[in-house]
């Protein structure tokens, strides 16, 4: 669920970039040539209809993901014999509600990525996505204060400010389905561990009458019965 919701969204957010560049496209053509009436009202309410879609879908991949991380967060902390220290309303809120996210939503996949000894491998994935995360968030805030505008010079400027705001968004997405197969690449019981190959310490002078001893000590005396 978590996949196709999170696919499905990035799918809108790419879509509705898209519009958004075709009706940048038309807005510069207007300013030489009237366009047709149903080629401009189209564009905009497909773009109207794209951000509305947008909404409700960044919604659902909140929430799929908020019961993803709390599921999984009970489901480590109980393989090592402990509850979980953030009570349910914390991790809920902390995702969910809007600005505060941006702080709380890292910090809680940080604490399950140490948890479950994942940290060394996911540290860069999660900043990675946490920085592009509040990159588009800010973003996103500039384009929907500037969305009033009326003027033609301003529409235009915030049209643009829009698509880039959908494009960071969507490889916001992209980051943190990173940081989910990230954790989902492996179950709970089966933490990451790293072989290293270490070679063997070299014999000194010290070391090398101690074995020889041990050798002579495991020779069996001649003579003398295995069994014995």
């Amino acid at each position: 669920m978590v996949r196709a919701t999170l696919v499905a969204t990035m799918a809108v957010f790419a879509i509705a970039a898209f519009l958004h560049l075709v009706r940048y496209g038309l807005l510069i053509i207007n300013r030489g040539t009237l366009l047709n009436p149903w080629v401009a009202g189209g564009a905009t309410w497909l773009g109207v209809c794209a951000s509305v879609l947008a909404i409700f879908t960044v919604i659902a991949s909140a929430v799929v993901l908020t019961n993803w991380l709390i599921g999984r967060r009970a489901a480590a902390y109980a393989y090592r014999g402990q509850p979980d220290p953030r009570p349910l309303w914390a991790l809920r809120a902390g995702c969910l509600v809007p600005i505060a996210n941006l702080a709380w939503a890292p910090v809680f996949v940080i604490e399950l990525a140490g948890v479950e000894e994942r940290f060394n491998w996911l540290r860069r994935p999660i900043v990675v996505w946490w920085l592009v995360w509040i990159a588009s968030t800010v973003v996103s805030v500039f384009s929907i204060a500037t969305s009033f505008a009326t003027e033609a010079q301003a529409i235009a400027d915030n049209t643009v400010v829009t698509t880039v705001a959908y494009l960071l968004s969507l490889a916001a997405l992209l980051l943190v389905m990173k940081v989910f197969d990230g954790f989902e690449r492996q179950p709970v019981e089966k933490p990451t561990k790293r072989w290293v190959i270490v070679p063997d310490a070299p014999v000194n002078a010290q070391t090398r009458p101690e074995r020889e001893l041990e050798n002579a000590a495991s020779v069996e005396t001649e003579g003398r019965n295995p069994a014995a």
